[in-house]
């Protein structure tokens, strides 16, 4: 089961998305949360870094509920989650 112990978030530019990390015992996998998404859970967000990390934020517990209904185990190293997801 993956799991979402490690707080940290960055904004990826040439992505145009918020890259997160989840943990699946001693596998780590990277989760990546477009903007449209992040417009999706919070409309009202700044359209700039400091907006899309707060939307974020924010809507933690229903991004990483997302994320982990897309994660399989030793799938890929990486998952992207579209507004399509939420």
């Amino acid at each position: 089961m993956i799991e979402f112990p490690n707080y940290s978030r960055s904004y990826d530019r040439t992505r145009h998305a918020v890259r997160f990390w989840g943990y699946d015992s001693a596998l780590e996998a990277s989760f990546f949360i477009e903007e449209d998404a992040l417009r999706r859970l919070q409309p009202d967000a700044d359209r700039n870094e400091s907006g899309f990390l707060n939307a974020f934020d924010s809507n933690r517990d229903v991004i990483c509920a997302a994320a982990a209904s897309v994660y399989v185990r030793g799938s890929k190293g990486s998952y992207d989650l579209v507004a399509a997801n939420f």
